[in-house]
């Protein structure tokens, strides 16, 4: 399942951050963060419950850029 968020960001490169640690979340298939758009795009593991997934790849993505959020 695929699912897209809105998300703020200030740079690119905090972007590709942002990516990264969402595609290192257990439960998280793939993850493709747009800088142009402001949109995280998150493919989720079959079986796994989205809105927890996302809790997970929140807290992951403050690791990094700790201002960013992603608006569930």
């Amino acid at each position: 399942m695929k699912k897209t968020y809105k998300i703020d960001v200030d740079c690119a490169n905090c972007a590709n951050k942002m990516e990264d640690a969402a595609k290192h979340t257990p439960g998280v298939k793939d993850a493709t963060v747009n800088f142009m758009t402001l949109k995280m795009i998150v493919e989720f593991e079959d079986g796994q419950d989205p809105k927890a997934v996302m809790q997970d790849v929140l807290k992951n993505c403050k690791k990094v850029e700790d201002d960013c959020e992603i608006f569930l």
